[in-house]
Parts: C-alpha cells; structure tokens; sequence
C-alpha cells in the first residue's frame, strides 16, 4: 500500500434520460457563499445556499455529503475513486484506470473501462449547473452546488417533484449511492437517514464546523426503493464457511467485472491480503463507489466479522494489477499498517483462515506463501507504477502465525543450506524485533505527528548489499536509483519476508546472501536463524548467456487475439532482469497467458507459458521460454 487518498463514496451516474427528466435550470453560483479566492468562507452556509437554491431539504444534503466526504473539502484533489469535494463528484480518466485497483495498464479496452457514465457525475454537474468542470473540482461551493443539483435530479426523475419531507427523498439518496445494487443502495441510504434522525456535528480538517441538526420525526420512504428496479442480492449469496458471521454487500459494479471462474477456464490460483487503511465500516462505503477499488471480502478487527462484496466468480479491482486480479481473490482486513499489528486481532485472524482454508479448498489453492500473498507482494504491471504499488499488510502482519492456523507453517527446522539450495525466510515475529521509520504520511490514523523510529515486532529481515551491519540497506531499483534502501515502513525494497522463498547465493560467517532483485544481497542469518532450507521447489536461470526479461502482466502475443477484440500489451519492467548466473524460485508451474473481455465474456489464451518467481519482496513473471529449471 502506497500512501492512499482518502476513499470516498460517490454519486452514481445520471443517465441523459434523468436530465430531460430533472429540467434544472442552471443559476448563478451564489456570491454570499464564497471566499475572495474562490473557495468557502462558510461551508454551512454554502450547503444553506445550495439546498435553497435546488429545493434539496438541507438535513438530506448534509446526510449525503457527510457519508460522502465527512464534508471535507479537499479542493483540487481526488479520491482513489477519482471524486472532487465535498459531494464526491467523479470524473473517472483511463490514466486513473490504469494506475489505479483495476490495474488496467496495457490494457486495450482500457478508454472504455473508463468511459462508464457512472464515473463521470461531475460532467452530468457541470451540464445541470452551467459550471465548467474545472469550478466544480476546484471550487467547494460549486460542488456543493453540483450534488444538490444531482440530487434534485434523482428527486424529480422519481417523484416528480423535490418535496419538502426529506423522507420523500429515499430514492434521491439511493440513486446518490452509487449502487446498482438493491442491498447496497438500501445500506448507504438507511446510514443516510440514520445520522438525518439523529443529528451529526464535525470539525473539518480544515477548521471548518459543520452540523446537521437532528430531524428525529424523519420518516423514510423505503418503499420507493422498488421504483429504482435495481438488482436484487440477499445475505443467501455469501460464500463463507457456515461458522462465520457473513453478509452480502455489493461492491459497486464498475469496482470489478462480472465473469464465471474457474468455469470459463480463467483460473484462480491465489488470495491476496489486504488491509483497508481505514474503518471496516469505511472499507466498505468505498467500495460501493464507482470507480475505485473492491475486494471479495472485508473483516472487521474486533469480532471477525465478514462481509462478502465480490462473487468468487467475478472479478474484483483489488491488487492493482489486472493480471492477478484475473486469477485471485481479494480479502481486505480492518487495520492500518503503520499501527505496529495492532489492529490485527486474534479473532480476525481466526476468521481470515477460516476463509482461506474455505477458499483453497474450493479452488484448488495450494496453502503457502506463494499462493497465499500480501498485497506488498503483487508485481508492478509497467515499470513507471511500479514504485507507487500499494504496502499493505506491511510488516506487522505475523504470517508465520497466519500461515499456523492455516494449519501449513512455512517454518520447520532453521538452517540455511549450500549455495545454490533454496530457503524459506522465517525469522519468526514478537522476537524479530526491528526498528521501522514511521512518518505522518504512513499513518492516516493520524497518531503519528512526526517521522519517529520505533522498534516493534516484524514479519522479515533486512537486507544489506554487504555482508556487514554498517553496509548500505540494498534500494530497489524502482523506488531508489541510487540502489541505497532506508527503514521508511512503507520501503518495501530493502526486507525479504516471513515465507518467501529465495536460492542461496553465498555464505560469510552469520551472513547469508540471496539472489534478489537482479543481484547479491545479505542478510544477518546467525546459524541459519532466519531460514529454513526450502525442498521440492522449482528454481529457473536464465536460459543462456544474456539477461532474461521480467514482467509484470501476462497477456497473450497481439496476433494471438481474435478479430474485434482490442489486444492487451506488456513491455519488460525496465528495472528488473534475471542475469545470467542467478537463480530465483517459481512459486507455481509455468501458466498460459490469457486475458478476459467481460463485454463478450471471451477468454483469450496465449500459446506461450510464463513462470511466477520470487523476484524480489514482489513477485515477477518471467516466459517460460527464456528460463531453464532445475528441481
């Protein structure tokens, strides 16, 4: 996990048939409710002004916005989901796509993954307020605004009317949601209405005080909800162990693609761990937004509970890349990564491998560290999103204890083989002590008021480009050209971590050398402490005297694509290859490239086979073809 931009909800699309509908009329941007630069001298009084200005009820505006952004501003700024302001208004680039959860880089279709009117509400702004793009992403008050209008929008297109109850507007806030979902929508609505009855009062990050006042005799219309005619989902679709408290919330549709795995032959073959960054109940309001991320399943820290937002079957934007989201399951775990683990309960890891067991049973996932993975360990898809993909769980998930409940411990007897063999990285957790550089910029808690080193309990070793405790920390090549590593906790290039898997590359005194990321590293290894020799893996070389390619994707050749299908691309990560002499471990069987068009729900599989490897704290694919293996 990169340092992440809030995850706001947002507004669903309003369809062309919804403007004719609204008849808006634009008007001009209130002049007692702004700043001299533009921006709000009084946030309360800019949500006044826009309600009486579109005949919102003001308690319904407040509601929407504050489950939106908790009436931030954040002017100029964007969510994960690509939202401006305080009413989270979208507008959703193929760039954002890419780089984003979906992981769509090099993708052909990617200008059409992103051209969905539900990730572009700021443009259906823009046309009912007469303001230009621009003002409503910079402009608070014109985006303040922009939602009322929306809103008034959603009121008219199914009532009419803008009504003066705010209970009438049920349908308004449920369209406002994001969902196409009728369980989703009923949620965010219901939350909604809940803090309209009760009341709510805020200080902005920015010193702004907002107040919703109570309307405790609010009467929601839930009936109304029917009249969206939005897809029907119960707590009956989980799939979860019987034992777990499980429910069904639907993630947004554009947060993933409806597919049929492992029927259409598109495999799954891992699960990737993930931590939210926020509240459980946060996790999952972002993930009913358009246009950001998803994950198949959420757990809350204090009592393990579960809530299933993703089929198996489909596809969930969750990893970054698009090739592991093809053939994984997300699972997001409440928790911040900079908090030392302390967030992550016994009982939510109780309840996390109770699914997982679930889930490799089901599907044939091997339970190890190289089908069982953190979302630090997904690769990069193109050498320039490399540095910013995501950290998380980070180093205070214990995965030694993880991997025991799975009831398949990466640790055996400790020992480091000849040069040559492969080993396990297992330094253990609470007596691996190692001092981390915690900044404000790592903990959105906000508990961290200046970068302080702390000394706490750690799921891997450090690695050094010599055999020394005074040598440099080794620097990924992607997140240091200087090729000098630090202790930042989010520097995920210097540690190899609890259950990874790497070929010896020399041995001096306590130190133990690996290949990693293209050359020799060192680690502190007194009598073998930290590993345990590795057997039955597969370990691939380069196949001749020059450097094997490493990628980040696996897609088909461009000629291996059907006619009418928009070929995906991949390009060599440009820091990364396998030199002629090392070695690095597989962690699977070499697999077909392929790629999925749900459009058509045509699955395309290459001729060429491509071998995951440990490549360094991340993962790397490299052509069978261009490596040879040894048992």
């Amino acid at each position: 996990m990169h340092k992440r931009k809030p995850r706001w909800r947002l507004p669903l699309m309003i369809t062309a048939g919804v403007l004719a509908a609204a008849s808006i009329t634009a008007v001009p941007l209130l002049a007692q409710a702004s700043g001299t630069d533009g921006q709000t001298a009084d946030r309360q009084q800019a949500f006044e002004h826009a309600a009486a200005e579109y005949d919102v009820p003001l308690s319904v505006l407040l509601g929407v916005a504050y489950h939106e952004s908790a009436w931030e501003a954040h002017s100029g700024e964007h969510s994960t989901s690509g939202g401006y302001g305080p009413m989270h208004l979208t507008d959703v680039t193929p760039e954002m796509m890419a780089g984003g959860d979906a992981g769509a880089a090099g993708r052909g279709d990617v200008k059409e993954m992103a051209a969905d009117p539900s990730l572009h509400t700021l443009q259906a702004a823009a046309k009912l307020t007469g303001l230009p793009a621009e003002k409503l992403r910079d402009d608070e008050v014109a985006n303040i605004r922009g939602g009322a209008a929306l809103l008034a929008s959603y009121a008219k297109a199914t009532t009419g009317r803008t009504p003066a109850d705010p209970g009438q507007w049920y349908a308004a806030v449920a369209r406002y949601s994001g969902s196409k979902q009728e369980r989703g929508a009923k949620v965010f609505t219901d939350r909604v209405f809940a803090t309209v009855k009760k009341g709510v009062g805020e200080t902005t990050q920015d010193g702004q005080r907002v107040r919703l006042n109570a309307v405790a005799d609010v009467r929601p219309a839930t009936s109304q909800l029917a009249g969206l005619h939005l897809k029907a989902t119960s707590a009956a679709e989980t799939e979860c162990p019987p034992t777990l408290d499980c429910t069904f919330i639907p993630a947004a549709s554009a947060n993933g693609q409806v597919s049929n795995r492992p029927a259409n032959n598109i495999r799954i073959d891992s699960i990737v761990i993930h931590d939210t960054e926020s509240s459980y109940e946060s996790a999952i309001n972002s993930f009913q937004t358009p246009g950001g991320g998803s994950a198949h399943y959420v757990i809350r820290s204090s009592d393990g509970a579960v809530t299933q937002m993703v089929p198996t079957k489909d596809l969930s934007f969750h990893a970054g890349n698009y090739s592991t989201n093809m053939h994984s399951i997300g699972i997001e775990h409440e928790g911040y990564a900079a908090s030392g683990g302390t967030w992550y309960t016994q009982t939510e890891y109780e309840s996390s491998a109770e699914l997982v067991a679930y889930l490799a049973d089901r599907f044939d996932i091997p339970l190890d560290r190289q089908h069982i993975i953190g979302h630090d360990n997904v690769a990069g898809p193109t050498s320039s999103l490399v540095s910013a993909m995501h950290w998380d769980p980070g180093p205070s998930w214990d995965w030694e204890r993880y991997m025991g409940l799975l009831h398949a411990p990466v640790r055996g007897a400790h020992g480091v083989g000849p040069i040559g063999s492969a080993v396990t990285i297992t330094p253990g957790f609470a007596q691996n002590q190692q001092t981390v550089q915690v900044c404000p910029s790592d903990d959105p808690t906000g508990a961290t008021s200046e970068c302080t080193d702390r000394r706490q309990p750690s799921n891997f070793v450090y690695l050094r480009t010599a055999p020394s405790s005074t040598a440099p920390l080794f620097g990924d090549q992607a997140i240091h050209t200087d090729g000098v590593g630090t202790n930042r906790v989010n520097d995920w290039g210097s540690t190899a971590q609890a259950g990874q898997q790497f070929v010896v590359a020399g041995r001096q005194g306590d130190w133990t050398a690996i290949w990693f990321s293209g050359t020799k590293v060192w680690f502190h290894n007194p009598k073998g402490c930290n590993t345990t020799p590795a057997h039955g893996v597969t370990v691939v070389k380069a196949a001749g005297a020059s450097p094997s390619a490493v990628y980040g994707s696996s897609y088909p050749d461009k000629d291996e694509y059907p006619t009418g299908l928009s070929p995906s691309t991949q390009a060599p990560l440009s820091f990364y290859t396998v030199p002629a002499g090392q070695a690095y471990v597989a962690t699977s069987d070499a697999a077909a490239t392929d790629d999925y068009f749900p459009s058509s729900g045509s699955v395309v599989t290459g001729g060429k086979k491509m071998y995951t490897i440990q490549y360094n704290h991340r993962v790397g694919l490299v052509y069978g073809s261009d490596v040879i293996t040894a048992d």
